[in-house]
């Protein structure tokens, strides 16, 4: 039997599944992994738990199946985007702890880059904003912070990547250097419209053009794993950043489709074809994927605080046990208190992109307790989520209020209550599908596209389907009540 292998590299836990030809999912394997945290703002990770939990959950779903390599046709891998590594090419060890998408450690850097004038080619040519949430700073910032770092790159001797890309490196024993183009699209050094890594932009952010690696299609041949990893080689036949991969397990393959996934963050992308929309509402433009070397893309929305801020109810406040008791929690919270979370614990994204923002909580009174806290942090997703759609809406006029269907996928979809209320302040139609594994389901579909075992994208949208439908029930004057709230705490909360 042919199987797919999706290495899932998040930023909290690695995943590895095992699905059939026919993308049906026969095993899954996970393993938390640290985080560091050195100052207020910073996140890191060590690299070789990134890489050791991505070789043993490979291996532990492999045994739990009774696959073998030679079972395997192809491996697809996804991953936490914008984390950003540095390795010597020669030995293959990190100069430094991985600088992890959340660190806001750049933020100075980006507002002297603002202040100098930078921002509008930046838009122009990436799609991004000047912010620390992309790759480009933060490796000024390794670079800057090793000893001799900058004079081993002028000479060729250290290599760049996201996760993505140091994971090929390792499990191809260090022969291939490459990403895809959803990955590039992400670090601030690729021009969206050419898919080329910019000279205008390595020496806005003085990157040495050495460090970088190829930039492929996402669903391509990239490589052989190193026999000795898992018994005998495998194909590595497909890359992409963990959300545009989820927005091919979505299928969402046609312009004006939109998906959100609920992870530690929160992400919500709309298809825009063949024309890169340049936001009015700061949302970020950015590739959806690349196929046979065309293009399509997307306008993107980015949350940074979804499930993290059920885990702060469970590690930080400890108001919960487990994330699973959120939603039971909220449920029974006093409909009469008007309390709302605003998780700007490392900043706010879009559309506000306040770095130096913080976390506050408002409409406290004697009787508020853990139900109202549960509430207010699984609503604040849904407040973000509706911040979102609605300057997608403004910035592509198809995206039409009374048609809109958002395709959800992530760990907090599994809340029916948290679902119910998504649809509820959103105004639109939620769409759970079946198979919520997103993310791996697109790793494992670019893998096995290319390996002529999949569907092309119009029959895989086909075969979509759908789990449940949740409908708005909310009156409208109550929904805006609510948002009018949520609305006045932001304001409250920017910097």
């Amino acid at each position: 039997m042919a199987y797919l292998l999706a290495v899932d590299q998040g930023t909290t836990s690695t995943r590895a599944l095992l699905l059939s030809a026919d993308l049906e999912i026969k095993g899954v394997a996970q393993q938390e992994f640290p985080q560091h945290f050195p100052a207020p703002g910073w996140v890191e990770h060590d690299p070789d738990d990134l890489w050791s939990s991505a070789i043993e959950t490979c291996r532990k779903v492999m045994a739990k199946v009774g696959a073998t390599a030679q079972d395997i046709a192809a491996i697809g891998i996804t991953n936490q985007r914008e984390t950003t590594l540095i390795w010597d090419r020669a030995t293959g060890k990190p100069i430094h702890r991985a600088i992890v998408w959340q660190d806001r450690r750049t933020a100075e850097r980006c507002e002297q880059l603002k202040a100098e004038g930078h921002e509008a080619l930046v838009a122009k040519k990436t799609g991004l904003l000047l912010d620390p949430y992309f790759s480009g700073t933060k490796i000024g910032a390794i670079l800057d912070s090793v000893p001799g770092a900058r004079q081993q790159a002028a000479r060729g001797e250290l290599a760049f990547g996201t996760v993505d890309t140091f994971l090929l490196w390792r499990l191809t024993g260090g022969r291939v250097h490459a990403t895809d183009a959803t990955n590039a699209s992400r670090t601030m050094l690729c021009n969206i419209h050419t898919g080329e890594w910019d000279d205008e932009l390595l020496e806005m952010l003085n990157v040495p053009r050495s460090l970088l690696p190829e930039i492929r299609d996402s669903s391509a041949y990239y490589g052989e794993t190193a026999p000795e990893l898992f018994g005998s080689s495998i194909a590595i036949r497909g890359i992409a950043g963990d959300q545009q991969a989820a927005t091919v397990g979505q299928a969402c393959f046609e312009p004006g489709m939109m998906k959100s996934t609920y992870g530690t963050g929160c992400f919500a992308l709309l298809n825009t074809g063949e024309t890169a929309i340049h936001s009015k509402n700061r949302l970020l433009t950015t590739i959806a994927y690349q196929l046979k070397g065309k293009r399509t893309y997307a306008l993107e929305g980015s949350i940074f605080i979804a499930g993290a801020a059920v885990q702060w109810l469970r590690d930080g406040i400890k108001v919960i046990e487990s994330a699973a008791e959120a939603g039971p929690l909220a449920e029974t919270a006093d409909p009469e208190q008007a309390v709302y979370l605003v998780p700007a614990f490392v900043g706010l994204g879009a559309p506000y992109w306040d770095a130096n923002a913080r976390g506050a909580m408002f409409g406290l009174n004697r009787n508020t307790g853990p139900r109202e806290f549960a509430r207010a942090a699984l609503e604040a997703v849904c407040y973000q989520t509706h911040d979102l759609m609605s300057a997608m809406r403004s910035d592509w006029p198809g995206l039409s209020a009374t048609k809109s269907v958002l395709r959800v996928d992530g760990g907090m979809t599994a809340s029916d209550w948290t679902m119910q209320r998504l649809a509820d302040i959103l105004d639109a139609s939620v769409d759970r599908p079946s198979i919520t594994e997103t993310t791996a389901l697109g790793a494992a579909y670019l893998a096995g596209l290319s390996a002529g075992l999949c569907p092309e994208p119009t029959e895989f949208m086909a075969d979509w389907k759908l789990e449940r439908r949740f409908t708005p029930s909310l009156q409208a004057d109550t929904r805006q009540r609510l948002i009018a709230g949520w609305q006045d705490a932001v304001r409250r909360t920017l910097s």
